[in-house]
């Protein structure tokens, strides 16, 4: 049986990540950050399933008892701060975790567990002002918030320790992904979960910025589907995972907002505090390589999802009421 380790597993990705790993009978460990736990609703179903652990990004001593006692075959690292307005208030603390976590993890194989094979969730918000419009892997970084330099520092610290110390790591460069476990911080989750509160009657107004802000959205457990697939490769590498397709904040609003037989702009009001001007280019990925090496394929189309959020908030927040 092989054995894996999921680092922030009680997420949206390290959930839908520990399912697929299951199914395919693994032993699936995951560390749970006693400092930043975020509850763990997201696999309260297959808790009973798991070994948890915990530990911390900034810990290397808990990072390295983990990985020593386990010795996985595979290891996924999904953890660390997400949130770009938290980025810019603790600038520090973001590359401590999201950059300097990501060394020590990559040390502690290097020195002591060189079987494991490292994958590494790194961000299409590497790109920051793209030139081009439709982004590969050959796309050069450009990062513009504190989150996103973290994010550069630790893909390049992947590919150091592939190239100069033989370490298996794959980078997987992710466009935006959503699904019902998504925060509510997030822009997709803001709005499906309002649309369904307006519905019930929980809520009146929803406020939103530029509605013609574009993003290329996908599927979430398709993309957890590419990160195992670039651990079970001959070689690592480093692989974007995409739809290609840009949506609009207005488009996510028509299909939540008209599911449930509502006209979104009766509830959508302006707030400057939200608001972020559209600067050049707005860009989407180039799946191509993932495609073509991985045997990649997306199975939820854009309207199909934003369509399974709204049944679940639906379902969720009627039984909460």
């Amino acid at each position: 049986m092989k054995k894996a380790i999921i680092l922030g597993i009680t997420g949206q990705d390290g959930s839908y990540l520990a399912e697929l790993l299951l199914g395919k009978n693994y032993q699936v460990i995951g560390m749970v950050s006693p400092k930043n736990d975020i509850g763990q609703t997201n696999i309260e179903h297959i808790k009973h399933k798991l070994i948890l652990e915990s530990g911390d990004l900034l810990d290397i001593d808990s990072l390295k008892s983990i990985i020593v006692r386990y010795k996985p075959e595979e290891i996924y690292n999904l953890a660390g701060i997400t949130f770009i307005p938290t980025s810019w208030k603790l600038p520090a603390l973001t590359y401590d975790v999201n950059a300097m976590g990501v060394l020590r993890i990559l040390q502690i194989i290097r020195d002591n567990s060189p079987y494991s094979r490292y994958f590494q969730a790194s961000s299409a918000k590497m790109y920051g002002s793209a030139e081009n419009e439709c982004i590969d892997e050959s796309e050069s970084f450009k990062p513009e918030d504190p989150y996103a330099i973290s994010k550069v520092a630790a893909h390049e610290s992947v590919r150091l320790f592939r190239q100069h110390f033989g370490v298996f790591g794959s980078c997987g460069i992710l466009f935006n992904h959503e699904s019902p476990r998504r925060g509510e911080d997030f822009v997709t989750k803001k709005i499906t979960a309002a649309a369904v509160k307006i519905k019930l009657g929980l809520q009146k107004k929803l406020a939103l910025g530029n509605l013609d802000s574009q993003q290329d959205w996908g599927w979430a457990p398709d993309y957890v589907k590419g990160m195992w697939l670039m651990l079970q490769q001959e070689k690592s590498d480093d692989y974007i995972l995409a739809t290609g397709i840009l949506h609009s904040v207005k488009e996510i609003c028509q299909i939540a907002f008209g599911k449930l037989g509502l006209d979104y702009q009766e509830y959508i009001i302006r707030d400057e505090q939200f608001w972020r001007p559209i600067k050049g280019k707005q860009y989407f990925g180039n799946p191509k390589k993932a495609e073509s090496i991985l045997g990649w394929k997306r199975e939820v189309e854009f309207e199909k999802m934003i369509g399974l959020m709204v049944d679940y908030d639906l379902k969720n927040i009627s039984n909460t009421k």
